[in-house]
């Protein structure tokens, strides 16, 4: 899977500084039990990159000495690391909050029985991904049984507390566009996938994130298989906003690989663009002496996040 892709005549994308640091977004692996059409992260059953516990264990050092406040937990599919269950513990115990985006199916698979009520017990928040409330859109994004496999585990969740009104236990859901288009309201969407997911499958939940899909690895590959890439950047260039840049993750948040490598997003993360725009990448041990720069590694697939109503993976900026 390619790592550079085209760059686009005429465009240059505004210079952003990181603010305070609250956030560790930690990519504890690439492994995933399916294999989706959109995913920037490569991800699938075959692979084999899996964050070691020496490199939590530093994680959760640095979130003390920092005053990290979030564990944002990511992948492949987080809970496939063996040791993902000691990582929340541990976090729990500091009182970290931890989100783990959940790609709901994998509470389907053989041997995970014991996710939702893992996280139900240490009062996780749930972000799952459910890139669309129709089942054939669903489907051919990530593989057929895919819709019916998550809307099992979304009331398995339900039936533990999660999304519930006046419960502590936070379920929000992921859309992502099925094609080379941006999100459409983020509000009015939430709307109907709360009034379809309720009124089909008595399905509750907090908030729904509309996230734009990157154009790299996968996705990338995927639109330039279609001829659809430039039009696509176009896109994002043409709907690129000023006022979302005060908003994007990467002022708040630094992403750490399976290996421990410091980069200012998860997307850089998969490019391989160091953070800061440094030559290489910076450990994680490095946060314990010398803080993270303020500058921020950016290149033409930043549109991503700035387009339209913006895109984050809190969803919509604005």
């Amino acid at each position: 899977m390619r790592d550079t892709w085209p760059l686009l005549k005429n465009t240059t994308f505004p210079a952003i500084e990181r603010g305070v640091l609250n956030t560790l977004q930690l990519n504890l692996g690439y492994l995933c039990n399916i294999s989706c059409i959109h995913c920037h992260v490569n991800a699938g059953p075959t692979r084999k990159e899996l964050m070691d516990k020496a490199t939590m264990e530093l994680a959760l050092q640095v979130a003390e000495k920092l005053n990290i406040h979030t564990f944002d937990l990511t992948g492949g599919s987080p809970e496939m690391n063996p040791n993902f269950r000691w990582l929340v513990e541990q976090a729990r115990e500091r009182g970290i909050h931890v989100m783990d985006r959940l790609n709901p199916t994998i509470m389907e698979e053989p041997g995970y029985e014991w996710v939702g009520e893992f996280l139900a017990k240490h009062k996780i928040e749930a972000v799952a991904s459910l890139p669309c409330y129709s089942e054939a859109n669903v489907d051919e994004q990530r593989g057929n049984g895919v819709f019916e496999a998550s809307i099992k585990a979304l009331k398995t969740l339900n039936a533990l507390g999660y999304g519930k009104k006046d419960s502590d236990l936070k379920l929000n859901l992921v859309y992502n566009p099925n094609g080379a288009f941006l999100p459409p309201n983020q509000e009015k969407l939430e709307a109907d996938y709360k009034r379809l997911l309720g009124e089909q499958f008595g399905i509750e939940f907090n908030h729904l994130y509309a996230i734009a899909n990157m154009p790299i690895k996968r996705y990338g590959s995927w639109l330039l298989s279609k001829g659809k890439y430039d039009d696509y950047m176009g896109t994002l260039v043409a709907a690129h906003r000023d006022e979302n840049l005060q908003n994007v993750m990467c002022k708040n948040l630094i992403s750490v690989d399976y290996q421990g490598n410091l980069y200012d997003c998860d997307f850089n993360q998969m490019l391989k663009l160091p953070m800061g725009a440094q030559d290489k990448p910076r450990h994680i041990s490095s946060l314990l002496e010398t803080p993270a720069p303020r500058k921020i590694a950016i290149g033409q697939h930043c549109y991503g996040c700035t387009a339209g109503q913006g895109s984050s993976c809190g969803g919509a900026l604005n």
